[in-house]
């Protein structure tokens, strides 16, 4: 019954719109709408069958005027259902670069019309692995939907599914989007590895520290700073509180190579150069990524210097083409 329910859902959704992935942003019109009966629907539209049998054989005429009225409600229900989506702009589809094995979420932003209310909007996407609330605040909104990886480079974004029950839940009304643009998971980095290596690189870097060595400037005095650092004769020159403040060596740029892990499978080497670099950046180091066939990335250190490197091993070749 599963494999038959599998094959059957297979089916509908290699007949609904989109059948391809389609560039952003797009407005979701009527014919991308579908609408179909909850269970809730069918119990509630076999009910209004019952009575209208029996307001037909007893001739009763109060029982089948309810009767209509309460169909003509379950139709206005599927217009509004269907409504609750017309309009609707999806914007884009975007989300955070994570590690792989990581959860990435997906942040889809939507847009509509703010005279037109719209509740309960949720997402999900092909696979039902997550929902989420969709809420619409003067025709604006997102939702996260969360994506489990497995591999790093580039990943396709599947097919989201928008959808509500409003207003009475007779009926379910849907649409789908999909997004044509892939997004970047970065390589899982080595979860024990040995620490970084000393810097190797010609440029010295030092930073501020009040325990440093060499007096780097003077400065005004600021509630907390230690006594041993007011410099008194500058002070009494100046007639306000002056601060020494030092700075203490880092040591070179440190040069994270691909040739010298030569002990290392490809992917391992991909898992440890990953590590350092969230090392190095954590500890405010400057650092350069060498790999084969690419110029050097750096020295420097920042987010987008470390975008730069981790994007650089996320799409290095899944079959291991470079050479040791």
């Amino acid at each position: 019954m599963a494999t038959l329910w599998r094959r059957v859902r297979t089916l509908a959704l290699s007949l609904t719109r989109p059948r391809a992935p389609e560039a952003l942003p797009v407005t979701i019109d009527r014919r991308r709408v579908y609408v179909l009966p909850t269970r809730f629907g069918l119990f509630y539209s076999t009910l209004l069958l019952g009575m209208a049998a029996g307001a037909l054989n007893y001739n009763n005429n109060p029982a089948l005027m309810l009767c209509l009225l309460l169909g003509g409600a379950a139709l206005a229900s599927l217009i509004a259902a269907q409504l609750q989506l017309t309009g609707l702009n999806i914007t884009t589809i975007d989300g955070e670069p994570v590690a792989a094995g990581q959860t990435l979420l997906l942040r889809v932003h939507v847009q509509a019309d703010p005279s037109r209310v719209r509740r309960g909007l949720r997402v999900d996407d092909d696979d039902l692995l997550d929902t989420s609330v969709l809420n619409l605040d003067q025709g604006h909104g997102e939702a996260e939907v969360a994506l489990p990886t497995r591999q790093r480079g580039w990943l396709d974004v599947p097919r989201l599914r928008v959808f509500t029950t409003r207003p009475l839940g007779l009926a379910r009304a849907w649409t789908y989007v999909w997004s044509d643009a892939p997004l970047l998971v970065y390589a899982a980095p080595e979860p024990n590895g040995p620490p970084l290596p000393s810097g190797s690189g010609q440029q010295a870097q030092t930073r501020l520290h009040p325990a440093g060595d060499d007096v780097h400037h003077l400065r005004n005095y600021r509630p907390g700073d230690s006594r041993r650092t007011i410099a008194w004769k500058p002070s009494a020159r100046r007639d306000t509180l002056l601060v020494r403040e030092y700075e203490q060596p880092l040591g070179a740029d440190v040069v994270l190579d691909w040739r010298q892990l030569v002990n290392l499978d490809f992917e391992a080497r991909i898992s440890r150069l990953a590590r350092w670099v969230d090392e190095a950046e954590r500890d405010g180091r400057r650092y350069r990524l060498c790999l084969p066939g690419q110029p050097d990335i750096g020295p420097d250190h920042g987010i987008v210097h470390r975008h730069a490197c981790q994007r650089a091993l996320a799409l290095l070749p899944l079959a291991g083409g470079y050479g040791r």
